[in-house]
């Protein structure tokens, strides 16, 4: 087909069309679209002109839109808004490739479960420079809650506003011991068992230190907690060095590879917790930051038990 069998009409005639087809008056019209009653009456020739079709009938006292104008200006309106579509995901899609995202995470799942995500996410889009920021939980919510990062993830139960949380199941706890150690024989180990144990511990202001503390009073006792330290390789290097045990959710346990260290579930009772996303209410993301958020929820998400 020859280029000439195309119509040159722009995005402009096209919105005088749909203006004229609905005020069904030039002067009302040319108000709507801010310009001269004279320009927009040479703009609807001029588009007749290249179509070769009569689109209005005109008298002195109204205008009347033709069967085919009522055709062309369905086609119009079809046409511009897919143009707006089209030019909204270029530029979301323009966003994506560059910009910042910045993320406020528990140390816990920072420590090995985001590294790989968010490296795959690079890969995709390596023009985002991406910061992560590492804490304990009131660390997360004081980033979120001042607007220093895009979205957080910790701790879901009990967020007050103005949080919003979506959650991405529970994580259960395991204790991590010296392969040389009594317990390491067991499959699970009871938290009775560790009553004389001496423990490698996080800052008591973790969420994860809160939790194990307060599993071990409901059982009557209290942990002996030899060493504290603020990262888990660090807490692991205490364990290798047989300072004492450690207790952590599964998703920080130490790599399967590490031939020093074993990690076994904590039963009777099971002590667990519920993590998620952590977002200020009523705050907008970029599409950037919303991209990382989709992929983070589909890896991070655990279907619940029933």
């Amino acid at each position: 087909m020859r280029a000439s069998s195309f119509p040159d009409v722009t995005a402009r005639q096209l919105r005088a069309v749909l203006a004229v087809a609905e005020y069904r008056s030039f002067i009302a019209a040319a108000a709507f679209l801010k310009t001269s009653q004279p320009a927009l009456t040479r703009t609807i020739k001029q588009i007749e002109g290249a179509l070769g079709i009569s689109l209005f009938s005109r008298s002195t006292r109204q205008v009347s839109i033709t069967e085919a104008g009522k055709e062309f200006a369905a086609l119009a309106a079809r046409l511009l808004s897919d143009l707006k579509i089209g030019i909204e995901n270029m530029r979301e899609l323009a966003t994506q490739q560059r910009g910042q995202i910045i993320v406020s995470s528990i140390m816990s799942l920072a420590h090995v479960a985001l590294p790989e995500i968010i490296a795959g996410y690079k890969r995709q889009f390596p023009g985002i420079e991406i910061h992560l920021r590492e804490g304990v939980q009131g660390n997360v919510q004081d980033d979120v809650h001042g607007g220093l990062a895009d979205f957080g993830i910790g701790y879901v139960a009990d967020m007050p506003e103005p949080f919003t949380t979506e959650s991405l199941g529970a994580e259960a706890f395991y204790v991590v011991l010296p392969v040389r150690h009594r317990l390491a024989r067991a499959k699970e180990i009871e938290l009775k068992a560790l009553k004389d144990a001496t423990l490698v511990s996080l800052p008591t202001d973790s969420r994860t230190r809160r939790i194990i503390d307060g599993a071990a009073a409901t059982a009557g006792f209290t942990f002996r907690h030899a060493v504290t330290v603020s990262q888990f390789a660090t807490l692991y290097s205490f364990v290798r060095n047989g300072v004492g045990l450690t207790i952590v959710p599964d998703r920080a346990l130490p790599q399967a590879h590490d031939l020093e260290l074993v990690s076994r579930p904590l039963v009777r009772p099971r002590v667990s917790r519920e993590i998620g996303i952590v977002r200020l209410r009523g705050r907008d993301m970029t599409p950037a930051a919303a991209g990382l958020l989709t992929l983070l929820k589909e890896r991070l998400r655990r279907p619940r038990r029933v």
